[in-house]
């Protein structure tokens, strides 16, 4: 079917939730004319602020994203769930807008914000060099205002003992022509009892200023916040009837943790909120699939609130009336014929540059270069898709041949440095090629001796895994056809809920991303050695 728009009569019915599925948090949407974009938090991943596209709300394509390259933000180092935080997409005066947040930690109230703008005349860049901004708190966005002035609001963090640390949303006037910040801030909100508030988009509707914030947490607590102001500066009211969005006491929703949203108006006047939600495997247990983004919704009758039907998330909603727009699907196959990278995969900490990612060399092959080890925060080389679904797989096929133990090349179930499974070939002390597999839970790694396979004189190895509820399967194709390990591995650990870890009431580790398929090459010795992968087929099941 072809990319331009779908000549019909009739408009897409329903939107079907989630519209992203996986790793897709704090969703930021924008219209500018008849096209959509939503932009989306990616932590300690390449490209980074993920964006996809729509022309009907209910049919999105990944666009790829914006932070391709270190001249946008380095992330050699980044904490796992730190690094690109809640990203914040507008438009104005013919150029889009992207602010976005560098998180450095957690430790005793102390983030370390950075926040940046940089700006584009079209979605798909070139996109200027950083502004630097201020680092008062994270979750930053962009307000432009009817008289043509530009306001930065972000969450006011206070680091100091027995305070609060969501002091607030604060904004300040941003001057487009000089690129900075001019005036002082000012403390615009201090939420509702719920709160943790942050998020913040503000809005000009009917002769109100709405303030939109995520208030409780993006756990099970979450919820979207409205407040009014008819002054840019406040008093701002809260909505008396509640949060406009929340599944808090609903464990029997299949949409959990809804939050973080920001509005959206279509040309004949239909609004809709995306926000961020979760689907636990189990009533409020992990959520292998990380926090995805969905869309409502919203009623707004003149002179009154916006409201959502029963404030809570569907799992289905009337689309706008606009003609139907379908992009053609994704090959399940990506055979690496490109010179770049496809859209679908992402890379851990560094960008996909030639110095360690060549589709080139070897025409149809993705040639990956060793990196450093599962912790290693500097120069990993791992290639990673989203997982989308609880029923899914990833297939290659490589070609390794290591020297030594030092030399790994395989097939991973990822989620951070700490939590992973990994198959993979390496060199054993007697001089074959075996293929190894190895868990880390929470750091504690596994090995599985019993389950070593000889690869020798395999020049070819089929690699799978299999993500099947809470499971992980892994199999392997050395010539004669697919063979599983009898070992069902734990998936639930490849989750926000397993990866948070608090320490005497401060969290030493956080987890905001999802699992993750991807293929893995490690290079401990720093010997120059690669692995070509022929191909990569993701199916969900």
């Amino acid at each position: 079917m072809s990319t331009e728009t779908v000549d019909v009569a009739t408009a897409a019915r329903s939107i079907r939730n989630p519209v992203l599925a996986g790793f897709h948090p704090d969703p930021s949407i924008l219209r500018v004319g008849d096209d959509y974009y939503l932009a989306t938090s990616t932590f300690e991943w390449y490209p980074g602020v993920r964006v996809h596209h729509s022309r009907d709300l209910v049919h999105w394509r990944p666009l790829g994203g914006i932070i391709t390259e270190r001249r946008l933000l380095d992330l050699r180092g980044c904490g796992d769930s730190n690094g690109v935080w809640a990203p914040d997409l507008s438009w104005h005066d013919g150029e889009f807008h992207l602010v976005y947040s560098d998180v450095a930690s957690f430790a005793s109230g102390y983030w370390d914000p950075q926040n940046y703008l940089v700006t584009a005349p079209d979605i798909g860049g070139p996109w200027s060099d950083p502004v630097k901004l201020h680092g008062h708190g994270f979750d930053a966005s962009l307000f432009h205002d009817d008289d043509g002035t530009s306001w930065l609001l972000s969450m006011s963090a206070d680091w100091r003992p027995g305070r609060d640390r969501f002091g607030g949303i604060e904004i300040q006037q941003y001057d487009r022509v000089a690129r900075r910040l001019v005036g002082r801030p000012r403390l615009l909100f201090t939420g509702t009892p719920a709160g943790l508030t942050e998020g913040p988009h503000l809005y000009r509707h009917d002769g109100w200023y709405w303030l939109i914030t995520a208030e409780g947490g993006t756990s099970w607590e979450h919820q979207v916040t409205v407040a009014r102001s008819r002054e840019l500066f406040g008093p701002y009211e809260v909505d008396p009837e509640g949060p406009l969005l929340t599944s808090v006491g609903r464990p029997d929703l299949r949409l959990q943790k809804a939050g973080h949203g920001s509005l959206v108006r279509t040309p004949h006047g239909e609004w809709y909120l995306a926000h961020l939600v979760g689907r636990p495997y189990t009533p409020l247990g992990n959520c292998v699939l990380g926090r995805e983004t969905a869309i409502q919704r919203v009623e707004w009758p003149r002179g009154g609130w916006p409201r959502i039907p029963g404030g809570v998330p569907a799992d289905e909603v009337v689309a706008p009336g606009l003609p139907a727009h379908p992009w053609p699907a994704e090959p399940a196959t990506d055979h690496f014929d490109d010179p770049q990278l496809d859209h679908c995969w992402s890379t851990l900490r560094r960008p996909a540059t030639p110095d360690w990612i060549d589709l080139r060399s070897r025409p149809s092959h993705l040639r990956v270069h060793g990196g450093q080890s599962p912790v290693g925060r500097q120069t990993p080389s791992l290639v990673a898709r989203r997982v989308g679904a609880t029923h899914c797989s990833l297939e290659t096929v490589v070609e390794f041949d290591p020297v030594d133990h030092r030399q790994l090349a395989g097939i991973t179930a990822y989620y951070n440095t700490l939590n992973w499974h990994h198959l993979y070939l390496t060199r054993a002390d007697d001089g074959r090629t075996v293929l190894e597999l190895l868990s880390s839970d929470s750091g504690r790694r596994t090995a599985y001796p019993a389950l070593t396979v000889d690869a020798t004189g395999a020049a070819r190895v089929g690699l799978r895994a299999v993500f099947d509820g809470p499971v992980v399967r892994f199999a392997h194709d050395l010539g004669a056809g697919w063979r599983q390990l009898p070992v069902e591995l734990d998936a639930t650990i490849l989750s926000d809920e397993h990866a948070a870890l608090i320490i005497d009431g401060e969290p030493a580790a956080w987890g905001f991303t999802g699992a993750f398929l991807g293929l893995w090459v490690q290079d401990l010795g720093g010997d120059g050695v690669h692995a070509d992968f022929d191909l990569a087929t993701y199916r969900e099941h």
